[in-house]
């Protein structure tokens, strides 16, 4: 079908075209807001600044289509083809993107707030600015899991967004804001998170060993039982935060500030804390062996019953700490 015939047929009041061949077509500016475009090839298709919100897009061909600046509001896109589809600055506030592939697809500075993206298939898309503000990703029984392997985050606002579950293996989160999002058992081994806000977000029995966290702001963070072995953590901010039968072997922490955070029965082995801060911190049965504390700064941290023998503490200020047999340091 034509694209003339189309836009005639939808001004007529007609919306429903499943399995339409549209293949190639130019859309640019078209208003076909609420249409029933299901199964339908739109392979390379022009749709720049289209009006699509409330569109019916399940298991449509969306191969290479341009939506750049489109609006996708709101409109149902489960099990879509969107593989190298560009859709830069579009908006997809609220649509249902379960189980898509969007794979190579550039989402720069797109619009996610509050899409549904469970099972959907972001491999090596470009999401560097994009906003996913209460954007869900979160697993359920495995019949949906988000993939992002290889995508770009840099820059992007994940605020509360649920990515319960993910896998961000090596994701480019480098900036992003993921303040109060949620990423329980998520996985991000070898994430670059430098510089990214991560204030009250919910990481518990994550995976982050190798990651890259530099200079990230962590404070009242939830890390109970996540997977830091080997991470940078240098320069971040973890104050106050809950990190309880953590795995830390190897990490990278030199001027981390992790006052008054609890590191309970963690595994800190190997762990360079120089000139970090943990004054307040508790330490209660962690394990430091051969954990370099040189220049740090340890008032009034609580290391009772800790494996504190083999641990580097030149330099560092002890005064009111607790020490493994419970006595205070002068």
């Amino acid at each position: 079908m034509n694209p003339n015939e189309l836009l005639k047929r939808y001004a007529a009041g007609e919306t429903n075209f499943v399995g339409i061949n549209l293949r190639g077509v130019n859309l640019f500016n078209a208003d076909l807001i609420g249409i029933t475009l299901t199964g339908a090839d739109l392979n390379g298709a022009n749709l720049i600044f289209a009006f699509l919100s409330r569109a019916h897009l399940r298991k449509a061909n969306l191969i290479r289509a341009k939506l750049d600046g489109a609006n996708l509001n709101q409109a149902n896109l489960t099990a879509a083809n969107l593989h190298n589809a560009d859709l830069h600055g579009a908006s997809l506030q609220g649509a249902d993107l379960r189980s898509a592939d969007i794979t190579l697809a550039n989402l720069l500075d797109a619009n996610l707030i509050d899409a549904d993206l469970r099972g959907t298939n972001l491999s090596g898309a470009n999401l560097t600015g994009a906003c996913l503000r209460g954007a869900n990703f979160r697993e359920e029984k495995r019949i949906y899991t988000a993939n992002l392997i290889g995508a770009n985050l840099h820059k992007a606002d994940l605020r509360g967004a649920n990515l319960t579950g993910a896998n961000l293996a090596k994701v480019d989160l480098s900036g992003a804001n993921l303040t109060e999002a949620t990423l329980r058992e998520a996985d991000l081994s070898g994430a670059n998170l430098a510089g990214a806000k991560l204030g009250n977000a919910y990481l518990s029995d994550a995976n982050l060993s190798g990651a890259n966290l530099a200079g990230a702001y962590m404070r009242s963070i939830k890390l109970e039982r996540a997977n830091l072995a080997d991470a940078d953590l240098r320069n971040v901010d973890l104050r106050d935060s809950l990190l309880t039968d953590a795995k830390m072997s190897r990490a990278k922490m030199s001027r981390a500030n992790v006052s008054r955070a609890r590191l309970i029965k963690v595994d800190l082995s190997r762990v360079d804390f120089r000139e970090a801060n943990l004054s307040e911190a508790e330490l209660i049965e962690a394990y430091l062996a051969r954990a370099d504390f040189s220049g740090a700064d340890l008032r009034k941290a609580n290391f009772a019953r800790a494996e504190l023998s083999s641990a580097n503490l030149m330099g560092a200020e002890l005064e009111g700490a607790t020490m493994p047999d419970g006595s205070i340091h002068d």
